[in-house]
């Protein structure tokens, strides 16, 4: 049998025979294929302008291994090795010290720098908002941004690593402040106060002025929280509890009055002398420790108020109202020093007008000196091994 004709050429390759009846037929996609592409390039572009407007995109946030306190303690001369600005809301210097970190704030986010360089370690910003207020408790940071009217946003990040702990989202005033202390961070403004969980990120109360009132200063510490309120026939310092907000007691106070501070007793300032008050009852515990100023600040070391009055530092014992000590300061210490250098008790830097003065917190007495040049006053001070730091209300100083 024969094999039968092999086909013409041209159809062995696909074509049409020359002169034939086939033409070439181009093969194109099917329209769903066309409408399939352009809705995936679609949502390309939307993605892309979504993420650019993005908080994610406006956010810079980098982590860091945590630092170490540098060994060592102060020399007997110190001079500035590194300085940062920083910028706190309420104009007033802020604790930034924890560990081995200095916390500085920003216009849009807050950094922690190492305690010996001044290098930066971590950093989070927001491109796309604007920092409302900042306070450093419990190895944290809890920063409160504002997107738009309102300062809306909170996050938590640690001090050692910058990772963040939680984030949330709040309705408050521009106009607000923080403050905190162990467990508790402090939110006031003109027309309330609330607290919150600086671990746990919730709410813990909020207390609102009574009617014909508005808060003038709030502070938060070991007695509670202390609100200092106008209303319309009197001037009042109250104090609640600071986990729930249970109100403790209520003293009418005379018109010129200011808050100070809170530590274990609430302490005033103003035209009748600096006062402090009882947390238990608000009864005046003994007499004034410094004459009639409206310039004052305090802090607490255990059952210790210090209090800077007028460029005097007064040692306060907190239950009775007896003064332990008196020296000259330029600014106030912020917490003890490491017991290295004090090993029989406790002891804290008092900074003098050239100089900073490691002293007994007990009995007052200098144990160390360092010389130091350059010192501003009105800060806060902090020693970490070698390292003095001056927080002050505009930057941070570190000697060395």
């Amino acid at each position: 049998m024969e094999d039968p004709p092999s086909p013409h050429p041209s159809l062995r390759l696909g074509r049409a025979p020359e002169g034939g009846p086939f033409q070439h037929v181009t093969m194109r996609p099917p329209l769903r294929v066309w409408v399939w592409t352009a809705a995936a390039l679609a949502l390309v572009v939307v993605a892309a302008l979504l993420w650019r407007g993005s908080d994610a995109a406006a956010t810079e946030s980098t982590t860091a291994e945590p630092a170490a306190v540098p060994e060592g303690t102060p020399a007997g001369s110190v001079s500035a090795v590194w300085t940062a600005p920083t910028t706190p809301t309420d104009g007033a210097p802020r604790s930034t010290v924890d560990g081995g970190r200095v916390v500085v704030a920003g216009e849009h986010g807050v950094r922690a720098l190492a305690v010996g360089t001044g290098d930066e370690g971590w950093r989070y910003t927001r491109a796309n908002a604007q920092l409302c207020d900042w306070t450093v408790v419990g190895g944290l940071v809890i920063a409160v941004f504002r997107t738009e009217d309102r300062c809306d946003e909170a996050v938590a990040l640690s001090v050692d690593t910058g990772v963040r702990a939680w984030t949330r989202n709040l309705d408050l005033r521009p106009d607000m402040v923080l403050s905190s202390t162990d467990g508790i961070v402090l939110v006031a403004s003109p027309t309330g106060v609330v607290t919150l969980d600086p671990v746990g990120d919730n709410i813990r109360w909020r207390q609102a002025p009574g009617d014909g009132c508005s808060i003038e200063d709030a502070d938060v510490g070991g007695a509670g929280v202390a609100v200092l309120q106008r209303c319309t026939a009197s001037l009042q310092v109250r104090l609640f509890d600071g986990y729930d907000g249970t109100p403790l007691w209520t003293r009418d106070v005379t018109d010129g009055t200011t808050l100070a501070g809170v530590e274990q007793a609430v302490v005033l300032g103003g035209d009748a002398g600096v006062q402090l008050l009882a947390g238990a009852d608000g009864a005046p515990l003994g007499p004034p420790v410094a004459p009639a100023t409206e310039d004052v600040r305090v802090t607490g070391v255990g059952t210790t108020a210090l209090v800077l009055a007028d460029g005097t530092l007064a040692a306060v014992d907190q239950g009775t109202g007896a003064v332990r000590w008196r020296t000259a300061a330029v600014g106030l210490p912020f917490g003890p020093v490491e017991r290295a250098l004090a090993p029989e008790g406790t002891s804290i830097p008092v900074p003098e007008s050239d100089a900073v003065v490691l002293r007994d917190l007990a009995t007052g007495e200098e144990l160390s000196r360092s010389a130091t040049t350059g010192l501003r006053a009105g800060g806060l001070l902090a020693v970490a091994g070698p390292v003095v730091v001056n927080q002050l209300p505009d930057r941070v100083v570190a000697y060395r």
